[in-house]
């Protein structure tokens, strides 16, 4: 068995409790694993290992990487902030996306969505913390714009994504996670019958499962230390001041 494998092993093994630990039903969370700055090799052993979801936050890094492993049935979720000049690549190459905090590019990637794919899954990343340093829209703007992204027809909204301020206790890691789930049921009480929780990474996983999180981002505990971004990935606005992985 391959490093790679065993390390997904024992994410899985830790969700299983996690899930049983907070009440939450066998196979309620998707391990999404973060295989940005890692080889098309590295994905491939973990799509060996059973891996399906991994999610990418640099379109130029990713196409290579999606070109290499074509042959494979995988899902493929942006994380990033997504550059105006990148939106087709995106809204044609992947089949989710978790980073959504602009009608500009929401409209964009809707309408550049091809007829013959299904709609594009996306979440709203929302800046639970209120950070000025990060990407994602503020609280009190997630209604309007969820209705708006919920009126674009080559679009499938899903759900709400965060990347809290880093913390170390577990109670105040679940605080922005359940903030981000109270806001969700506010959603659906409103109609919207979402699914998807898109929070916890390698170092809050189990608060954002407490929290009710359905896909949580594991990066590190899977592939190892990351790599630096090569340059051909180019600018990208700040979310935050950790990575989404």
């Amino acid at each position: 068995m391959s490093s790679i494998a065993q390390s997904l092993e024992k994410i899985r093994n830790r969700v299983t409790v996690l899930e049983h630990r907070y009440g939450r039903p066998a196979g309620a969370v998707r391990v999404l694993a973060v295989s940005k700055t890692k080889p098309a090799e590295a994905v491939r052993a973990a799509a060996e290992a059973g891996q399906r979801d991994f999610g990418e936050n640099h379109v130029q890094d990713a196409l290579s990487k999606l070109d290499a492993l074509a042959d494979l049935d995988l899902v493929w979720h942006f994380i990033g902030p997504i550059q105006s000049n990148k939106t087709r690549i995106v809204a044609t190459r992947f089949d989710w996306v978790h980073s959504l905090d602009r009608t500009k590019i929401a409209s964009r990637l809707s309408e550049q969505r091809g007829e013959d794919l299904p709609p594009l899954n996306v979440c709203i990343q929302v800046n639970v913390s209120g950070e000025p340093s990060k990407s994602g829209i503020a609280p009190a703007e997630l209604d309007a714009f969820a209705q708006f992204v919920a009126g674009l027809p080559r679009l499938k909204l899903r759900g709400l994504m965060t990347l809290p301020r880093p913390c170390d206790e577990l109670a105040l890691q679940r605080r922005p996670f359940a903030a981000l789930r109270e806001m969700l049921e506010g959603l659906n009480a409103g109609g919207f019958g979402l699914d998807t929780l898109s929070m916890g990474m390698t170092d809050d996983m189990e608060a954002a499962i407490a929290e009710g999180a359905t896909i949580v981002r594991i990066g590190t505990a899977i592939f190892g230390a990351r790599e630096p971004a090569s340059p051909s990935a180019g600018p990208a606005r700040v979310s935050g001041s950790r990575p989404p992985g």
